[in-house]
């Protein structure tokens, strides 16, 4: 018996939508990165890119547990010397919830060219409303 390698034509990708909406950052990440890299297929292979589409909904109500949103740090540095810059979670949620989804979906994935092309497939939103309701995604339980 032979092992199945995926072709790329026979990559079918599918659209999903997952809403945040009282779900942990982690969670929800979790999930994300899982149908972006296409790991609930039969058909998956880690040397292919087999994972579909994913749109998150309602990023603003995703929950952070115990006291990250006062202790948790966003950090960045602008490349001069001594330019360390650092946000609060709760501030970042407040003004860019779909950063910091995609920052920890990011994270999750792997740091590759597969990682990095799964990343351009996902769209993340603030509100509950999204523009792709002719792909007729389908809703994901977690």
């Amino acid at each position: 018996m032979s092992t199945y390698m995926p072709k790329k034509g026979d990559i079918t990708r599918d659209w999903y939508v997952l809403d945040a909406e009282g779900r942990t950052l982690g969670s929800v990440a979790a999930e994300a990165a899982t149908l972006l890299r296409g790991k609930h297929k039969p058909t998956f292979a880690p040397h292919a890119d087999c994972g579909d589409h994913v749109i998150i909904i309602n990023a603003e109500k995703v929950v952070l547990t115990g006291k990250k949103l006062d202790q948790k740090m966003y950090y960045k540095h602008t490349g001069y010397i001594g330019n360390m810059k650092e946000v609060k979670y709760s501030t970042l949620m407040k003004t860019k919830p779909e950063f910091a989804v995609t920052k920890a979906i990011k994270g999750m994935l792997p740091a590759n060219t597969i990682g990095r092309t799964a990343l351009t497939r996902l769209r993340v939103y603030k509100g509950s409303e999204h523009p792709h309701a002719a792909q007729n995604p389908q809703t994901r339980e977690f």
